[in-house]
């Protein structure tokens, strides 16, 4: 006489579906690439803001000047910008803020080196953070050319830094769905995503050559 066990299903975990499984992506080699050397860049160019930001500070403290050696004439002079108001928008030296920033960017893309992969919450959030940091930047170039009157050559490497890494992002976004978008798009920025920050970094080199001309090299 056999004996039947029954089990009580209700006590015990259902399976989880492959399909209830969140997606998670990761990016191509050359993507990873990308992230790491426009992040490479932009932590160069805070890191050196702000060490001669502390010069300047240390200077003043003794009652002396310093002079940046990226402060060539009047226009193109660093030291101008660091100390205007707009240099510590946030009440601290905004290069600090690219510190942390920017290393952030260097580890997503270290990660993605590493064949990591994340889920589309993740991407959109990092997302987030290129838009935060391209829409500062566009403020900042706006200050630099109209109200400083002065541009900072580091400052430009981070503004270049993070419009390719901004462009590059969103497109990842759009091509893996997780940014709503039509084929069409889509197929865009399969193709020309290159377009995009070749085309945002020339309408700001117009504009400096249009504010300043000849002046730059005087």
């Amino acid at each position: 006489m056999s004996k039947t066990t029954v089990k009580d299903v209700s006590t015990e975990p259902e399976p989880r579906s492959a399909a209830a499984e969140p997606r998670t992506v990761g990016g191509s080699r050359a993507f990873a690439l990308l992230l790491v050397i426009t992040g490479a860049a932009g932590l160069l160019a805070a890191w050196v803001i702000t060490l001669d930001k502390f010069k300047i500070l240390e200077a003043k403290a003794r009652g002396e000047t310093f002079t940046p050696s990226c402060s060539l004439n009047p226009i193109v002079s660093c030291g101008s910008v660091m100390e205007s108001a707009q240099a510590s928008a946030f009440g601290f030296p905004n290069p600090m803020l690219g510190l942390v920033t920017y290393g952030i960017v260097i580890c997503v893309g270290m990660s993605l080196l590493a064949r990591a992969r994340f889920p589309r919450w993740y991407w959109l959030t990092f997302n987030a953070g290129t838009l935060f940091g391209v829409v500062f930047c566009a403020w900042l170039m706006f200050q630099s050319l109209y109200r400083i009157n002065a541009l900072c050559l580091w400052c430009s490497l981070a503004w270049v830094a993070t419009i390719v890494m901004f462009w590059y992002v969103t497109s990842f976004n759009v091509r893996n769905g997780f940014l709503p978008a039509t084929d069409g798009l889509k197929r865009f920025f399969a193709e020309f995503t290159w377009v995009l920050p070749v085309t945002h970094v020339g309408i700001i080199v117009m504009l400096i050559l249009t504010r300043w001309g000849s002046q730059l090299w005087a």
